[in-house]
């Protein structure tokens, strides 16, 4: 019977197979001949890694390796564009800094920075929410300006948050730092995030901080899988599917607190960024609850990774560096004394030290190879006559240039206070605009910690000042020091184009008198 009934259908299909067929030939034609017309395009283009041999090898030694590739092209090529084939399904072009200028000019529809971190986050598996201008309108016109209101509470939060994570350490005691500094910038960054009591709910710190972590090892582990791949094994994968249950986990949480800010009168409403984000909406669209509780989460991880990441490479230095306390804890005590042992705006802002510490420790230890990820979405035509076809994402080799000596003098040695040094030579020279460039928030060609344009990171001038509080108050308490027999500071984890510190090793602290 069941023979019966499919005899129609297959003399259908039958009937139909020469007009299946040209269409099917010319639909696979134009598929070969824009992969050639692509290929062809960017051959124009030198690769790094060239001696490698072949596309393969050079994808296994971007995940492995990947700065090595972007230092061998930069110094190979130096002022040329050149390409690197990463272990994704797109091609990146490298961009010298000298083309920033006219690149920061391109409008979005041609460079999309959302395109970029969509591809480098494989943000179609691990959900990343990707797009929305509320999250940097909000946190350019409400947060940033807020700091200056906020800051005495932060540094409440972040000096509690210290006396509540850290043992006594009455003696030289061993401190897993990177573990200590998740927890404490929750909290802090929570505080300010979606209010004092939540943010010192176990259920909230845990949802936060372990988004953070699993996100990333989502990410590295889709990057595992060929391109061709993904979309089969990805959904699949552990790492992946532990993270979607983390993000049902984390909805219910938050959700209940997004539909009872709703429920607010203007009275009550409390000062932090969930309810402005929920305030500036009318601007923009009406997002659901779930929306909105995904954007904290996705707040988490843009402040708690990356502020985690920035604070840990910082104390793995001072412990690195011991010798350089004293001056820093001289400089935090004489403008703490000036500004009634508040920290205030302009408190942070005199702690110039302190400032070039953070700097100098992000050029050395950046949290990645490369910079100003946009993805092409038209083609465009460089200065220099090149032409950058559509589907490529382009870069900026920030780490090579923070470690080109044409650029900064002794590149690959740690010097605290390469830009307080800086900033006074060119402000005695009558050159403002250079002494500011050399701020840590600052964004420009050489350290691009920040990124660069208009896309560059809008929470960076929070994230700072809560780095300043953390580091500061620890300064101020504690002595530190690296293991005993550790002689040299703990080198940096390479994954693909990232570097994180090791978040396994120990640091010790001694509270001091």
């Amino acid at each position: 019977m069941a023979d019966t009934q499919a005899i129609p259908v297959l003399e259908a299909i039958i009937a139909k197979l020469p007009l299946i067929f040209p269409a099917l030939a010319a639909t696979v034609t134009l598929v070969l001949l824009q992969a050639v017309l692509s290929r062809k395009s960017l051959a124009k283009f030198p690769v790094a890694g060239q001696a490698l041999g072949g596309d393969e090898k050079r994808r296994q030694a971007y995940l492995h390796r990947a700065a090595d590739l972007y230092v061998e092209g930069y110094q190979k090529f130096k002022d040329s564009v050149f390409r690197i084939v990463t272990s994704n399904k797109f091609t990146v072009i490298v961009v010298p800094p000298k083309y920033l200028g006219e690149l920061r000019k391109l409008p979005d529809d041609v460079v999309s920075f959302d395109g970029a971190i969509a591809q480098t986050m494989h943000a179609k598996y691990t959900k990343l929410p990707i797009g929305s201008t509320l999250i940097p309108h909000t946190i350019k016109t409400s947060l940033t300006p807020a700091l200056v209101r906020l800051n005495p509470s932060i540094a409440d939060e972040v000096k509690e948050s210290i006396s509540q994570e850290l043992p006594p350490c009455d003696d030289w005691t061993p401190v897993n730092i990177n573990q200590k500094l998740l927890r404490i910038v929750a909290l802090v960054s929570g505080r300010v995030f979606i209010g004092a009591e939540l943010s010192r709910s176990e259920e909230y710190l845990d949802a936060a901080i372990n988004y953070t972590i699993e996100l990333m090892e989502a990410r590295r582990a889709v990057e595992q899988v060929r391109p061709w791949l993904r979309p089969i094994l990805a959904p699949r994968l552990p790492e992946v599917k532990s993270l979607d249950r983390r993000l049902v986990q984390a909805d219910k949480f938050l959700r209940p607190i997004v539909a009872a800010r709703q429920q607010m009168q203007d009275g009550e409403k409390p000062d932090d960024l969930l309810q402005w984000l929920m305030d500036g909406q009318d601007k923009f669209k009406q997002y659901t609850t779930a929306e909105l509780a995904r954007f904290q989460l996705a707040l988490s991880f843009a402040a708690i990774h990356t502020t985690t990441l920035t604070s840990t490479n910082v104390f793995y230095n001072l412990a690195a560096y011991p010798q350089h306390m004293p001056e820093l804890r001289d400089e935090i005590r004489t403008v703490l004394a000036e500004h009634d042992g508040v920290f205030t705006s302009s408190a942070l802002q005199a702690m110039k030290k302190l400032d070039s510490f953070l700097k100098e420790t992000m050029r050395l230890y950046p949290v990645g190879s490369a910079s100003f990820q946009r993805m092409v979405n038209k083609p465009f035509r460089l200065s220099n006559g090149q032409v950058i076809p559509a589907g490529v994402v382009i870069e900026v080799p920030a780490a090579a240039i923070s470690h080109d000596p044409e650029v900064f003098q002794n590149p690959d040695k740690f010097d605290p206070w390469r830009f307080s040094r800086l900033r006074e030579q060119a402000r005695a020279a009558g050159e403002a605009e250079a002494a500011a460039q050399n701020q840590f928030v600052s964004v420009n060609p050489n350290v691009m910690t920040f990124g660069f344009g208009r896309h560059a990171c809008p929470g960076r001038f929070f994230a700072a000042n809560e780095i300043k509080m953390i580091v500061a108050n620890f300064v101020l308490a504690y002595d530190m020091s690296l293991p005993e027999g550790v002689t040299e500071r703990y080198p940096n984890l390479a994954f693909g184009v990232s570097f994180v510190p090791d978040p396994r090793k120990e640091i010790l602290l001694k509270r001091i008198a």
